[in-house]
């Protein structure tokens, strides 16, 4: 006990005391470790574990700054009691002591106390923790462990008086499990102890592991160090894991990092370099440890080589450094404390000398009480505050908060009995929240854990085995803003081995591109054979199958990624473009040079014997057929796709229906010789406009209800080409599409007839021969386009479109207006009314036909 005239009383178990070992007696038989403990005699007792006399320093740091801060527990002294816990046994027996009288084990008799026991810290393990709240739970003891849990499903609804001052410990295994992801390490192995808190701690991760396709390619188990002292036999375990860890091609391994396992993976890679005479098994690997790792030597381990264990990496409960802690160490001195029963002990085994009081001091092994607790490597003391000894802090002061609010409520000022005021405390203690002296939150959430995460330590070893820890990342599920998982890869050092380079742990390498995973039979679904991927798809790294390119985009020749089409369709800038729209406009201006012609020379026979004005209309029509044609020139738009087509099928009615018009005139005024005669009626331009409103009308017609229904739309055709997207209007509805065409035919099909019927009238009036050749042109040509339009695709076909336009019209204008632009240009002899006019325009047509 340390402090005299306290009112409250905390009750802490550390472990301070690890095993009990002796050298063998003379008649006993050699075994294999009798070399090493004749290396390292070690008498018979129990010996402290220096590391953890800091969780006792951190104790005693923290009630004498309670009883010196005068705003907490105000006229209130804190005290405590120290009982070890070295194993579930002695941690039973202290917690039944504490329920029973001074002197005999007697549970619920305790009315020789004197104190009032407030609450009770500890255990370090998750095994001696619920063993002690099993117990003190029946009692509503508040209890706070300082030690990571091992998954214990309901814990919270089993034992609610039990609070842990470090983070649940499923964030731990999803931390492991993000570390892994990061540095793509998905072939790794397993180290955990031969119990069930090594199986309990393989069957929660692995679950966890296959979820997020990492593959375990071993799992190793640890034996006791008991074990490894008693049994002989266990040499060839050890041998054969450690061949195991050797000949595996595993560079990342997961060690349930508790003193049981930790020590026995360093007993094994000693003892299998010291038989083996081959240092390898500590090369090459990189540990991945669990939150129960820290390191700690003691008479065993003093001549241990730790730098195997150089650049490994650990997720450790978060901790500070608690301002004003260090310099409380660096004042401790072994003759200087009163009842600190720790020390001496502590001093004498962690500077290897005993005190001159002791019967076995000699010269040479004094404690001078001078040596320095900093000088110490950290395996044996550290200086900076622990994890653990953080959490021990934390814990103090959540406990003091929480009693210090129920003493000033209105509450505890009632006389209430000790289980009264233990019930009262849960309340305040798990709604407790304040900030420490490092400025750290503390709180709990509604499990009962620390509300907060886990840092990532990077372990960097030196020769002399003194260590540093880097905090190089961190798993905290707290956080609001940003992501919960960070780390800094670029500031971990890496094991010497792996040339500071990131260890790859895979057990296949990644395929090249162009190539996919496929699966072996018999092997974890990590191991894969690389095989081509079809033409057409491209493969991405840690993919397990080949990916198609979007629609838009084709994979590249090496497929390893996707390149953008390009866009397919006739621009003004490209030969085929540019060819089409020269022919349209030349052609435009030759229509326009006709229009001129024979306006000037409009009032001489051969303009006036065929119909003015029906030829300016039909002049007008071929116009404005040859601008159609740039409508189907340039990236298709809506407005383009929309007009093209009804335009040209409307355009080229109206040229149709006038060349009708002309053929039926001339036709039923041969017929109607008697005046008077009904037939007579219909000639003059009464006929003429009838065809001329009505043929095209129907055309309207027929576009109007295309355009209602379904109109033409842009589309954009990304199949039909492999490294092309052919952009193209959809003519929304082809059955409309082919009634404008199919109205048009039969157009000039009874403009044909007619005009074949009419050919053998008198030439001075008539055009049939010329009409009937340009519509045995059209419909060649159009009927060639529809056998292209179904076996054509892309910008061909609206070439193909182009050229029919171009072609047609082209045709009527020069069968219809050549003859006479010759006539009227380069014989004017003929443009009269002389006999002989008919005589020669019959050569001059022979001739042009025949041409």
């Amino acid at each position: 006990k340390i402090f005299k005239d306290i009112c409250w009383e905390l009750v802490v178990f550390f472990v301070l005391n690890t095993m009990c070992v002796h050298h063998p007696s003379s008649h006993q038989k050699p075994n294999f470790i009798s070399p090493l403990i004749t290396l390292y005699p070690i008498p018979f007792f129990l010996y402290a574990k220096t590391k953890n006399y800091q969780h006792v320093l951190a104790l005693v740091f923290a009630v004498k700054e309670i009883n010196k801060n005068p705003i907490l527990l105000p006229n209130i002294s804190l005290g405590f009691h120290i009982y070890d816990t070295f194993s579930a046994r002695m941690a039973h027996h202290n917690t039944l002591k504490l329920l029973s009288a001074q002197n005999r084990i007697v549970p619920n008799y305790i009315c020789d106390r004197q104190y009032n026991l407030v609450s009770v810290i500890g255990g370090q393990s998750s095994e001696i923790s619920l063993h002690m709240a099993t117990i003190l739970d029946i009692y509503k003891i508040p209890q706070i462990g300082y030690s990571i849990l091992a998954p214990v499903i309901g814990v919270k609804e089993k034992l609610p008086s039990f609070y842990r001052m470090v983070p649940g410990e499923k964030w731990q295994y999803m931390g492991i499990v993000l570390l892994l992801l990061h540095f793509h390490w998905t072939w790794i192995g397993i180290i955990a102890s031969h119990d069930d808190k090594g199986e309990n701690f393989v069957q929660t991760i692995l679950p966890m592991l296959f979820q997020h396709k990492i593959c375990t390619s071993v799992i190793e188990r640890t034996q006791s160090i008991a074990d490894i002292l008693e049994n002989s036999q266990v040499l060839h375990d050890i041998l054969a894991i450690a061949d195991s860890l050797t000949s595996s091609t595993v560079k990342v391994y997961i060690v349930n990092a508790d003193f049981i396992t930790v020590s026995c993976l360093e007993w094994l890679i000693y003892l299998y370099e010291t038989v083996s005479g081959i240092i390898q098994l500590s090369r090459g690997k990189m540990w991945l440890m669990t939150a129960h790792w820290d390191f700690s030597s003691d008479m065993f381990h003093r001549n241990f080589d730790i730098r195997v264990f150089h650049g490994a990496l650990s997720l450790a409960s978060h901790s500070n450094e608690v301002l004003g802690f260090a310099k409380f160490l660096k004042e401790l001195h072994p003759n200087s404390p009163k009842g600190d029963g720790f020390i001496k002990i502590i001093w004498e085994q962690a500077f290897n000398c005993l005190f001159s009081d002791s019967e076995e001091a000699t010269e040479n092994n004094i404690c001078t009480g001078e040596e320095k607790l900093e000088m110490l490597p950290g395996t044996f003391f550290e200086t900076s505050m622990t994890a653990q000894s953080y959490s021990i802090y934390n814990a103090i002061y959540a406990i003091t908060h929480a009693l210090d609010k129920m003493l000033s409520s209105s509450t505890s000022k009632l006389k209430t009995t000790a289980n009264r005021r233990r019930l009262l405390i849960h309340s305040f203690l798990r709604n407790i929240s304040f900030n420490n002296s490092a400025g750290d939150p503390v709180s709990f959430d509604e499990n009962g854990e620390l509300a907060s995460g886990f840092d990532i330590i990077n372990w960097v070893i030196f020769p002399n085995k003194s260590f540093a820890r880097v905090n190089v990342g961190r798993m905290d599920p707290q956080a609001f803003l940003g992501p919960k998982f960070t780390i800094d890869g670029e500031a971990v050092m890496w094991h010497n081995s792996f040339n500071q380079v990131v260890p790859i742990s895979l057990c296949n390498h990644n395929c090249d591109p162009g190539y996919r995973r496929q699966k072996i039979e018999g092997k974890p679904f990590c191991c894969y054979d690389c095989v081509p991927c079809p033409h057409g798809v491209f493969f991405l790294s840690d993919q397990d199958d080949c990916l198609p390119c979007p629609a838009d985009k084709f994979p590249n020749r090496k497929q390893d990624g996707c390149l953008p089409k390009t866009l397919h369709f006739i621009s003004f800038t490209e030969p085929l473009g540019m060819t089409s729209a020269i022919l349209s406009l030349s052609f435009a201006l030759i229509t326009v040079f006709v229009l001129g012609i024979f306006i000037k020379y409009k009032n001489t026979p051969v303009v006036k014997a065929n119909n003015r004005n029906l030829t300016y209309c039909l002049l007008i029509s071929l116009l404005l057929c040859f601008l159609c044609a740039l409508l189907f020139i340039g990236k298709p738009l809506q407005i383009n796709c929309y007009l093209r087509q009804p335009a040209f099928g409307v355009i080229f009615s109206v040229a149709v229906s006038c060349m009708l018009a002309k053929t039926i005139t001339v036709v039923v005024a041969f017929m109607a010789t008697k005046p008077g005669t009904k037939i007579s009626k219909w000639v003059g331009k009464g006929l003429a406009k009838c065809i001329l409103l009505s043929c095209p009308l129907i055309q309207v017609s027929i576009c109007v209800v295309w355009l209602c229904t379904a109109p033409p739309f842009p589309n954009f055709d990304m199949y039909s080409q492999a490294e092309e997207i052919i952009v193209e209007c959809n003519e929304g509805s082809v059955t409309m599409f082919y009634c404008v065409l199919g109205y048009m035919g039969l157009l000039a099909f009874i403009t044909f007839t007619v005009a074949f019927l009419a050919r053998k009238l008198p030439d001075g009036f008539n055009e049939a021969k010329f009409i009937t050749f340009s519509m045995v042109m059209f419909c060649s040509v159009w009927l060639s386009f529809i056998l292209s339009y179904l076996s054509t695709k892309g910008k061909y076909i609206i070439a193909v479109e182009i050229f029919s336009i171009l072609t047609s019209s082209f045709g009527l204008l020069s069968c219809i207006f050549f003859p006479k632009c010759y006539i009227i240009m380069l014989r004017p002899e003929l443009n009269s009314k002389d006999q002989n006019y008919h005589s020669h325009r019959k050569d001059t047509v022979h001739t042009f036909c025949a041409f």
